[in-house]
């Protein structure tokens, strides 16, 4: 990790509240609480931003997700084992801090596993009944807590998830795609109509006939369901797009025009982060990288600094440079897998996964 990111980190201080679920249940969130800071300030761990001196459109701080968990208790009986269950605290995401200009592209790339999506998750405020989250979130300037997030959603955050399955199945895909018109009488038959428009425009552009608009999730193929995603996102005016692995199931004309759009989108001012474990697609349309592992950014670097492996400061990251095929895979499963020795490094998966993303280790390594 480099001094400047760690430097971030040590001025971000953890602000922890907590909220029980209804009727005494131990299901509880630890939103965000950003009280104690009202103003938002530049963070040096994005100085290789090409906008470094600009506004951030988005600032996570020192974030950290844990899940409280069980683990079966030794009764003889279902019952004594339920009883006896004990409580734990795996955590998924640690001590992350990223952030994402205006008029960039940042991608996360990592392995399946490693807590990109759930990154998504806390920007857009989604959390789990178990899940308890602490750190700072900015957006625009302004601190957030996990409410003001999801107003935001769908609004001045736009998201493409990644699983087709995001699409509502009772609802036919042309009206979630234009979402609802907004005023009355006069003015909301106008918005409807300049809805309607739009989403023809866009579906024009990726290939979508008039009568898919009639039809419904089920009756999509992958690509087709992938691709109204992307409508989705497009439709609105957002300042910023969390893109959650977009490029799956588009063949590589389609995948080069959602990437071209999302590259239109920040050089007109927004903001994108791209979420994928496709780094040479990342290099091609991405400003910055994070380096994903283990629930945490371990670098954060221009893309120009992967021209050569000796511009890269973590040694995960290099060992990524060795793994692209225009460089010969040089790395071997055994090293891609083994932690870094040197000061700083992650520690090792231990055997409850308490270090890695999930209790069963869904790395590949």
């Amino acid at each position: 990790m480099t001094e400047a990111a760690n430097s971030a980190r040590t001025e971000a201080a953890a602000v922890p509240g907590e909220r029980s679920g209804s009727e005494g249940s131990e299901r509880s969130h630890e939103h965000l609480d950003h009280a104690a800071s009202p103003v938002h300030h530049h963070h040096s761990h994005a100085c290789d931003s090409r906008h470094a001196h600009g506004h951030h459109l988005l600032t996570v701080e020192d974030l950290s997700i844990s899940f409280r968990m069980y683990e079966e208790g030794e009764g003889q009986s279902r019952a004594r084992a339920y009883l006896d269950a004990k409580r734990r605290e795996v955590e998924v995401i640690r001590s992350l801090s990223i952030s994402v200009h205006e008029g960039e592209i940042v991608a996360v790339v990592g392995a399946s596993g490693s807590g990109k999506t759930l990154l998504a998750d806390a920007i857009l405020g989604l959390f789990e009944p178990n899940a308890l989250v602490r750190g700072r979130i900015w957006y625009d300037g302004a601190p957030m807590d996990a409410a003001a997030l999801a107003a935001e959603r769908g609004r001045g955050i736009a998201y493409v998830p990644q699983s087709v399955g995001s699409l509502d199945p009772l609802m036919r895909v042309g009206r979630q795609v234009e979402g609802a018109p907004h005023g009355r009488g006069g003015t909301r038959r106008a918005d409807a109509a300049a809805r309607r428009a739009r989403r023809r425009q866009l579906f024009e552009r990726y290939g979508l006939a008039e009568s898919v608009a009639r039809l419904y999730p089920h009756e999509l193929s992958g690509g087709m369901a992938r691709r109204v995603l992307l409508c989705c996102a497009l439709m609105e005016s957002p300042k910023l797009i969390v893109a959650d692995e977009p490029t799956p199931g588009l063949d590589a004309a389609l995948a080069a025009k959602a990437l071209a759009d999302f590259r239109a989108f920040a050089d007109a001012g927004g903001g994108v982060m791209l979420i994928t474990h496709d780094i040479e697609l990342a290099l091609t349309v991405a400003d910055r990288v994070a380096v994903f592992r283990d629930g945490t950014v371990v670098e954060e670097t221009a893309v120009a600094n992967f021209a050569s492996p000796d511009l890269l400061a973590h040694p995960f990251t290099r060992q990524l440079w060795h793994a692209l095929p225009e460089h010969g895979f040089t790395v071997t499963e055994e090293e891609a897998c083994r932690q870094p020795a040197e000061e700083g490094a992650l520690p090792e998966r231990s055997a409850e996964g308490a270090a890695g993303p999930y209790p069963e280790g869904a790395s590949s390594c």
